[in-house]
């Protein structure tokens, strides 16, 4: 499980606005706009939380499959 890797990207217009990535552990932006909503949904521990839950809900279920 330590070498998957469970990434969620938000986009808008086709450009890459904010993403978690499981293995830094927080939001990162890429615009602007997702500057300001990567440093709310990190200051949020809730948001955090969730997306890390992710990575075994999603990923160690589904591992099986590939």
């Amino acid at each position: 499980l330590k070498d998957i890797e469970f990434i969620r990207s938000y986009y808008y217009n086709k450009l890459e606005v904010t993403r978690f990535d499981s293995n830094v552990g927080k939001y990162v932006g890429y615009t602007e706009f997702g500057v300001k909503q990567a440093e709310y949904f990190n200051n949020n521990p809730s948001y955090i939380a969730s997306e890390a839950a992710q990575k075994e809900a999603v990923c160690l279920n589904n591992i099986g499959i590939d």
